[in-house]
Formats: C-alpha cells, structure tokens, sequence
C-alpha cells in the first residue's frame, strides 16, 4: 500500500525553509501569507510573486487559507455579505497569481447552532440562504477558475451539518475540509465524535486536511503525537474513503515538522 504524501501549511518566509522537503516529494503546499485584511487591502504583488519564485518547478498541489477573521459565511447582515463576498473575490485573485486551485473558507455553524437550529423555524434552511448570498458568486467564479473551495470545520459539533451543505450546493468548487485539532477540541469539550468520524462522515467530498495536535481544551496546533488525537484512527478513516486531500500539517511551531513527520513515519501512517 502506498502511503499518503504529507504536506504543510506555510507562509512565505518558511517556504525557504522548508523548500527541499517540499520539492523531495513535490508535497501539497498551504499558503498562509494571504487571509488577512491588511495584505488583500494592499498590494500583495509582491508577495505572490515570491511565492512563485519559491515555488518554481514544484509540482504538488497548491492552495491557500483564504480570508476568515471577522466574519463568518452564514452572516444575515446584507452589509456583511457584500464584504464576504468581496473577501473571497481578493481571495481568488491571490489563487489566480500564485497559481492555487483551492482556497480554505470556513464553516458558518457554531456550537449554538448545533442546539438551536432544529429550535428556531427555518433555522437550517436560513443558513443555507445566507451562505449562497454571501459566497454564491465566488462558487461561480471558483468554477470557472478551477478552484476548490472547502469548507473547514470550525466550532461545528455535528459534521454532517457541512455535508449537507456542501451537498446542497452542488457545485464542483465546493467541497469540504477538516481541521483535525478543532474536530478533536469539539469532541473532548462538546461531545462532537471523535475525528475519525468527522472523516468517514466527509468521505469522498474530502478534498482537505488540516493536521495539528491538542489535548482537547484548546486550538494548540502542536506537532502530531504531543496532544491527544488518535492518529491510527484518523489515518484508517483516510484510507478508507474514495478521496485524495491535500494533507497539510498546520502547526503553529514550523520546527514542530520533522518530528510530526518522524510521528507519522515510525507508523507507517504517511510519508
């Protein structure tokens, strides 16, 4: 059996440092230089032509963490969607200069969500209304791209909650990711399932994976094997399902790759 190919989740400054490892096995790369207001409000230029100056003759997948903080994709507010959508437009401008065909978005349910929606009327299929409002255009426009968006887990207690989502839309640029750590965050503080379900559950519409460590009480992105998440479990489940995501390690200590890599190979879980 093959193993799978393990990637990172990186910005421009590590690229260089991790540009051998990347280009040995022409391993997915995540670009993280992006997803700010600050640098889509300015011009970014440059930035995305270091990226491709340090990416020249990698031929892995490429993508980005496309722009996340301060809003979220479900919001009602008419004034929000219009800034949503255009955060995601600036975002599939970066993807067409450095060259990426998917962009990470994130979920709109919350842990508030996951006791209310089936409480309030109209709850769920609001969320779906506000969703297309706000990013309908850039689905449209990620089709004609080539792009992929995938939708990552956040807060969300029930994975099917994002499936059914993603189903609902229908469209080839939208499909979903996983955050290993915040799966396995909901599942120790929330009583979400463990992450190996969050995998089954995404099955072949997993198009991405975010892999990071904790213990369960917080969003740690630790290198693998220092927290608490069964690895055996999620690495099963990944085999097991007709799909092929990039797999990123999104740690927030970069020198936290080779040991996570070590983790995975003394296992023989990934290369």
């Amino acid at each position: 059996m093959t193993l799978p190919v393990v990637g990172a989740a990186l910005r421009n400054a590590e690229l260089e440092t991790y540009r051998d490892w990347l280009f040995e096995k022409d391993r997915d790369v995540e670009l993280q230089s992006f997803h700010t207001a600050e640098v889509l409000e300015s011009d970014w230029s440059a930035l995305a032509e270091e990226a491709r100056r340090l990416l020249d003759g990698h031929k892995g997948r490429i993508g980005i963490h496309g722009p996340f903080w301060g809003f979220t994709i479900g919001t009602m507010d008419p004034g929000f969607q219009q800034l949503v959508a255009r955060r995601m437009d600036q975002g599939l401008d970066v993807c067409a200069a450095v060259g990426a065909t998917q962009m990470v978005i994130h979920s709109p349910y919350t842990t508030w969500d996951y006791n209310n929606l089936d409480n309030l009327p109209g709850a769920r299929a609001k969320v779906l209304e506000n969703v297309a409002a706000s990013i309908g255009a850039a689905m449209k426009r990620a089709e004609d791209m080539g792009v992929t968006l995938v939708l990552e887990n956040i807060e969300d207690i029930d994975p099917m909650d994002r499936r059914r989502l993603v189903e609902h839309f229908d469209s080839p640029a939208l499909k979903l990711s996983i955050d290993t750590g915040h799966a396995h965050y909901a599942h120790e503080t929330n009583g979400a399932p463990p992450v190996d379900y969050y995998v089954t559950s995404a099955a072949e519409l997993l198009h991405h994976v975010h892999l990071q460590d904790n213990e369960g009480y917080a969003d740690r992105h630790w290198a693998l094997g220092e927290g608490t998440i069964r690895w055996d479990a999620v690495f099963r489940a990944l085999g097991g399902i007709d799909a092929t995501p990039h797999l990123v390690l999104e740690l927030r200590d970069k020198s936290g790759i080779p040991g996570s890599m070590r983790y995975l190979e003394e296992r023989g879980l990934a290369q």
